[in-house]
């Protein structure tokens, strides 16, 4: 499990210079969710707040999302994607996409829906203060 959370930290950075695995991990959950509060991404992932905030400042000062005030309380913000962080989100998925299928293309079939069938198991077990994300 730590070689392949150090590769996917590795690949994060090769498929886009400025987007980290965990800024890449968070805007895909902004984008998933259709936006959230800051708030809402530290629950999410059992992050600290003073965490994500500095996180989300970065994606911020990089013009990947923007705040946007809560229309049905004007004391939220909440945060979006901008069409940058859409873009480079898209530019990025598609990548790792791209390197999965030549990773696996020389798996058999059956070895394939073996290992889909585990991260299936692996991602529907309870999170615990202790998951990196």
């Amino acid at each position: 499990m730590t070689i392949f959370a150090r590769r996917a930290r590795a690949s994060a950075g090769r498929m886009h210079p400025e987007l980290s695995l965990v800024s890449y991990t968070l805007l895909g959950h902004v984008e998933e969710s259709g936006g959230c509060r800051a708030a809402d991404l530290a629950a999410h992932y059992a992050l600290d707040k003073s965490t994500v905030s500095r996180q989300v400042t970065a994606l911020e000062r990089a013009g990947l999302i923007e705040r946007r005030v809560d229309p049905e309380d004007h004391r939220v913000q909440v945060l979006h994607l901008t069409e940058a962080g859409a873009e480079i989100l898209a530019q990025v998925t598609l990548s790792r996409r791209a390197a999965f299928r030549e990773r696996l293309a020389n798996w058999p079939e059956e070895d394939l829906t073996r290992f889909a069938r585990y991260l299936e198991r692996y991602n529907a077990g309870p999170a615990t203060a202790a998951d990196p994300d």
